[in-house]
């Protein structure tokens, strides 16, 4: 026995490896880039001074999973949701949503779900995920929630719709391709969805039900600075020729064009106009003076270009920023002693002296109701600035403004948004249709968003996530090295070996729980390639029906829920709902048991138990 286990030592240190790093990302004591490059650099360690007699990997091996197809797509569709998020693409879509939700919250949010379901049933799910992060982030902030209650079930419900056709997942398509090259025999469409739908509806009852009370509500730095106080800024809108507002005229006191905001006055002229504004419609040259907080002007600019138009120049003969360059909004208080106290905007020039547009004013000790240029500074003001980012940073050391730089937030391009969604939409139909395979794509997606200008280089640079990026790459070499040492193999035998004698019934339910867990170590894929053929192998040996001991490999495979690395959705979201490694232990652990247990009641019904 001793002298096995000393033959065998590697395939033991490589269990032990895999088991302190499940450790070290749960303790969260060192930074998951840390902890990630370090597993990389012990494996490669360990197999040049430990090699293996027979097949041993070489760091082309262990630093493939960094070329890995499935994560160069994650990488590459992250630049594409960062160009939709910089030119607010999905802003139109998500505002019907939001207005959707407001009348009827609770049957938006379950027709979003149910949608999301039904379409990750026959479609690849990574795409549709992307799609619905903005939406339900967006969604989120208008229930007043932390998007990490939210977006941990977006993944799950796509996983769980793709356990139900053959097409749902990458993993279903593997475990049929093994099937039919060990039994000459295919299956079918539909072959998981009778049990599949069941273990299916378990899962989204548990998502309905008891996830929401597990999942941590976590603050995220946008909603702290987003201006969510309700402070009201003094606001001058100018309706030009080709003004989205020339010619309306109020319902019930309110433009419809401008929802949550007040008109205090419209200057026509030399003619003030003030509320109610009874037959009044709004012609070329009105200016409207309006109070708004300043989340709702910057969801107005980020969502109509049309109001962004004329803001854009910083000064006379100015170009308008270029495509991709940053825009953004920030708050600046006027400081006591400042020489811009007693001088109104126009006459400061304050477009031509910073390159920035005040956008507002805010004054807590009364109303205004004067044009913007007419309104003189006093100390304590607040203003709402508007420009690009460069000029905006120059402000830090104006000593006539204190800059407040926390307060300083990035504003959506609208003016391509019409070609981010074109390029995401290309994106989304290459790969449903099978065009083209993902991977394919979604590169094309994220270089079409740099060439289109919807966002530039240092930016798609940023939308890459290191985290992830190591995260899946150190997964991939502790799969190397349990498949190279034969650590997979040995104890995926150990448990046939065990338990073929107690059944059918047994030896299944242990086939998926141990299927579960490794898939949440390894990856969906590696589980299902590892183990149709031992699964089919102990059917035969038993004389059963192989048909169900690889469906029971296709459902454990996709149960990869008790961690980020177990499936690709789940990494998407990470970023988004701002969670930590223990999260998805917390919130997928007791999915997976449950899901086990449900499959084991399963299969005694299959059996007659």
């Amino acid at each position: 026995m001793l002298d096995t286990v000393i033959e065998t030592w590697q395939m033991w240190a490589a269990m032990a490896l895999v088991a302190v790093a499940i450790v070290f990302y749960v303790w969260e004591r060192f930074a998951i880039e840390i902890v990630s490059a370090a597993i990389v650099a012990v494996v490669l360690v360990f197999f040049q001074f430990f090699p293996i007699p027979t097949d041993n990997p070489d760091a082309a091996d262990i630093l493939a999973g960094f070329a890995n197809p499935a994560l160069l797509t994650i990488m590459a569709l992250l630049v594409v949701g960062q160009g939709i998020f910089q030119t607010g693409a999905m802003d139109g879509p998500t505002q019907r949503l939001l207005t959707s939700y407001d009348k009827r919250p609770r049957i938006t949010l379950i027709s979003i779900f149910f949608f999301l379901f039904v379409v990750s049933a026959f479609i690849n799910n990574t795409p549709v995920v992307v799609m619905f992060i903005p939406i339900l982030v967006a969604i989120a902030g208008r229930m007043g929630a932390s998007p990490s209650k939210i977006m941990i079930p977006l993944s799950y419900v796509c996983i769980l719709a793709g356990m139900t056709t053959l097409i749902g997942s990458s993993t279903n398509l593997l475990v049929s391709d093994s099937y039919a090259a060990f039994t000459g025999e295919h299956l079918n469409f539909f072959a998981p969805s009778k049990y599949g739908i069941i273990l299916a509806a378990i899962g989204v009852l548990y998502v309905s039900f008891i996830l929401p009370r597990l999942l941590p509500e976590r603050a995220t730095m946008e909603r702290e600075i987003a201006g969510g106080d309700g402070k009201q800024f003094i606001a001058q809108l100018e309706v030009t020729r080709d003004h989205p507002l020339r010619g309306q005229s109020p319902v019930a006191g309110m433009f419809p064009d401008l929802p949550d905001i007040t008109v205090r006055m419209i200057q026509r002229g030399e003619h003030a106009i003030l509320p109610p504004f009874d037959d009044v419609k709004l012609r070329t040259g009105d200016l409207l003076i309006v109070a708004a907080t300043r989340k709702t002007l910057s969801d107005l600019l980020s969502s109509r270009a049309e109001y962004l138009r004329g803001l854009l120049q910083s000064g006379p003969g100015s170009d308008e920023p270029t495509p991709g360059e940053r825009l953004g909004l920030s708050e600046s208080v006027i400081p006591p002693g400042s020489r811009l106290i007693g001088r109104t905007v126009e006459q400061i020039g304050f477009r031509h002296l910073t390159g920035c547009v005040v956008l507002g004013v805010q004054r807590r000790s009364r109303m205004i109701r004067k044009k913007m240029g007419e309104i003189r500074i006093e100390a304590g003001d607040v203003l709402l600035l508007f420009g690009k980012a460069d000029a905006l940073r120059t402000l830090r050391n104006d000593r006539d403004l204190l800059l407040m730089a926390w307060a300083t937030t990035d504003l959506p391009d609208p003016r391509r948004a019409n070609y981010a969604l074109m390029i995401f939409a290309g994106v989304v139909v290459a790969a449903a249709t099978n065009l083209m395979p993902i991977v394919h794509a979604s590169i094309l997606g994220a270089v079409g968003m740099i060439a289109a200008g919807c966002l530039n280089s240092r930016q798609a640079a940023r939308a890459v996530d290191m985290r992830v990026y190591l995260l899946v790459g150190s997964a991939f070499a502790l799969g190397t090295a349990l498949q190279s040492t034969g650590a997979a193999n040995f104890i995926a035998g150990t448990v046939v070996a065990t338990f073929e004698p107690y059944g059918p019934v047994a030896l299944i339910s242990v086939l998926f729980i141990l299927i579960a867990l490794l898939t949440n170590v390894l990856s969906n894929n590696a589980t299902a390639i590892l183990f149709t053929p031992i699964a089919i192998a102990a059917a035969n040996q038993m004389g059963q029906d192989p048909t169900l001991f690889a469906l029971t490999v296709l459902f454990a495979a996709n149960t990869s829920f008790a961690s980020p690395i177990g499936y690709q959705t789940n990494l998407l979201v990470m970023g988004p709902g701002h969670y930590r490694f223990a999260d998805y232990i917390k919130a997928g652990a007791p999915l997976v048991f449950i899901l086990w247990i449900t499959f084991t009641a399963i299969a005694a019904f299959h059996f007659g138990f």
